[in-house]
Parts: structure tokens; sequence; C-alpha cells
């Protein structure tokens, strides 16, 4: 594993700073968005460095796609969402927050407003409970 010694999301990797996992494997690591979009808000991330899509190796990134579809197919089955918005940002201009490449999975209510990213933290025994749900259909 190539990482960062600065990037959040390979300290999370790491286990420097903890997160609500919901799986993970060999290349890739999917954990929920504390300040989520929409309930139930996970992102998949490549266990190598990256910055965003221009930059990740071809294995990692078809490492990502795998378990992204993988999980929105639990969110799915979990918490039955109208729709799922999945997106990937490349550059702070595009909104992309941490440079590390990660794809966002954000469930979506039948006319729900939600922008890219959460405006605020969300219940942390909520969104643990939401990854239970999610965690559990994966286990299936």
């Amino acid at each position: 594993m190539n990482s960062s010694e600065s990037c959040i999301f390979c300290k999370i990797i790491r286990g420097v700073i903890p997160a609500i996992k919901v799986c993970e494997d060999e290349h890739t690591l999917t954990f929920m968005d504390i300040q989520p979009a929409s309930p139930g808000h996970a992102l998949v991330i490549s266990k190598t460095h990256a910055a965003n899509l221009l930059e990740i190796a071809e294995p990692d990134l078809l490492a990502v796609a795998r378990t992204t579809q993988r999980v929105a197919r639990a969110v799915q089955k979990a918490l039955s969402p109208d729709g799922m918005r999945i997106s990937q940002f490349n550059g702070a201009a595009a909104g992309q927050t941490v440079l590390h490449y990660h794809v966002h999975i954000v469930p979506m209510r039948e006319g729900q407003r939600a922008g890219a990213h959460g405006r605020a933290p969300g219940d942390p025994e909520e969104i643990k409970a939401l990854a239970t749900r999610i965690r559990e259909v994966l286990e299936d």
C-alpha cells in the first residue's frame, strides 16, 4: 500500500483515525461519511494513495469500481432508497475535499435535494445503525 503521511483517508486505512467501517478487502475500504449528504452516505476508497482519477492505477480503479457496485447493491437492499447518487470529484474546483481517490454512494429519496457533501456532522448513532444494516446485507 502506497500511502501519504498527511492524508486523512490514509490515516483511516492505517487505523490512526477511527471510522465507521462498512467493509474492507485487500484493495479497498468502505466507510460511512460522518458529514453525510443523505442518511446512508458511504465512501469507497482505494487503499493505495492516489489523489484522483487521473492518478490512480488501473487495478486500484477497478477494485474501487467493483466494491462501489457491491456496496451500492447492499445500500439499495438495506435502505430501499428511490435512487442513488454515485459520484467522484477531481480537484478542489470540482468539489473534491480530500485528495485521495474515493467514490461517494449517496442514497436519495424522491424530491430530496442534497448537496454533494453534507453541511454538518451526522448523528453518530444513526450512522452506526445504517452501517450495520448495510453490513448485514453484505454478509448475507
